[in-house]
């Protein structure tokens, strides 16, 4: 598996492949999971603005995704990268309401 290594304040920063952390957004989630959630926070297009790879671009679909993320550590790690920033994004949003 790759290493994602996510700097969201100056002075904070997340192993997202630390095993047995309770605070890590990745526990208990699946890949497949994850593009999903990204897929209907983004859509497809966003999707591919935010990451530029082919599979996001070109006749998109979750399985073939999913099929070619499995395979590329660096591109799994900017989508589990993604995935934290919008969640870390939208918690934030929520504790200022």
């Amino acid at each position: 598996m790759g290493f994602a290594l996510m700097r969201v304040r100056e002075d904070q920063c997340y192993n997202l492949h630390m095993d047995n952390n309770p605070n890590n957004p990745l526990q208990g989630k699946t890949l497949q999971a994850i593009l999903e959630y990204l897929v209907e926070h983004y859509g497809w297009e966003e999707l591919g603005q935010h990451i530029k790879i082919n599979c996001f671009v070109h006749d998109p679909s979750i399985a073939s995704s999913l099929k070619f993320l499995r395979k590329t550590p660096w591109a799994r790690d900017k989508v589990e990268v993604l995935y934290f920033e919008t969640i870390h994004n939208i918690k934030k949003k929520g504790d200022k309401a």
